[in-house]
């Protein structure tokens, strides 16, 4: 039996991809989303799914997170075609490494469009369906996003991504408040660096403003600030997605865990 129904978007790759394949394999119907660009992407982590775990229904769903139309669209749909929702996890996002006096306001924008708009839309049309589900078939439903380590200590060069991060974890927070009566909890996952291809472009800025000849250099920095002295994988975040949006997690709400290695402590 399927436990229900859970939304991801970002789905094609890192992160996303690895939250996709875990809450497949926990029993969830999946929808994945991501920009049209990713399609053949979210084809391929389709059939993975399919292959993997009998009986899951898997839809593929292209959207812009930037775009409102867009994403109430992808909200409609999953609920069409699989029957309901009871997971999002608005993972989608994007950096930029640049100097504060450097950082161009269009790449300011974009990093806001994506990290903190993208949320915002897929927070307040997921809230919206779960709470016109919940009055008919009142079940724990979850929102879940993607915040940082940086979102909750900034960082030089990325003051852009930070200030996005941060503000995941204060929409986080407010609607949790605000969600809590319907049923519904909010929480985010806030990862140190984590094996992906986002961190390959982190070690590539690193090396241009920083002068290093080492193609590792930002992750030789990083896993020297881990008490467990080594980076994080996609999976080791969707073993905590995992949680978050299970039954058991239904007293807790408002918080972003980090998970980082011991790079920070709460």
């Amino acid at each position: 039996m399927s436990k229900g129904v859970a939304l991801i978007t970002g789905a094609g790759q890192g992160i996303g991809r690895s939250i996709s394949l875990r809450l497949a394999a926990d029993g969830f119907d999946i929808g994945l989303s991501d920009i049209p660009t990713n399609k053949s992407n979210l084809e391929e982590v389709a059939r993975e799914i399919m292959g993997s775990c009998a009986g899951r229904r898997v839809c593929v769903l292209l959207a812009d997170v930037t775009v409102e139309d867009d994403v109430r669209k992808m909200v409609d749909s999953v609920v069409t075609e699989l029957g309901g929702l009871d997971v999002m996890v608005a993972n989608a996002g994007i950096i930029a490494v640049a100097p504060l006096v450097e950082t161009t306001l269009a790449d300011w924008e974009k990093i806001f469009a994506v990290n903190v708009t993208g949320v915002f839309l897929s927070y307040k049309y997921a809230a919206r369906k779960m709470i016109s589900l919940n009055e008919n078939h009142k079940r724990g439903r979850r929102i879940i996003g993607a915040s940082s380590l940086l979102g909750k200590r900034g960082e030089e060069y990325l003051g852009a991504y930070s200030a996005s991060k941060f503000a995941v974890r204060g929409i986080t927070q407010s609607a949790a408040i605000e969600l809590g009566r319907h049923g519904i909890t909010v929480n985010a996952y806030a990862p140190g660096p984590i094996m992906t291809a986002m961190v390959d472009g982190l070690n590539e800025a690193s090396m241009k403003l920083t002068g290093s000849s080492d193609p590792s250099c930002y992750n030789e920095k990083s896993k020297k600030n881990t008490c467990v002295g080594y980076l994080g994988v996609p999976d080791d975040i969707a073993g905590l997605v995992s949680y978050i949006a299970s039954a058991e997690s239904h007293f807790i709400t408002g918080q972003s865990f980090t998970i980082d290695g011991g790079m920070r402590f709460d």
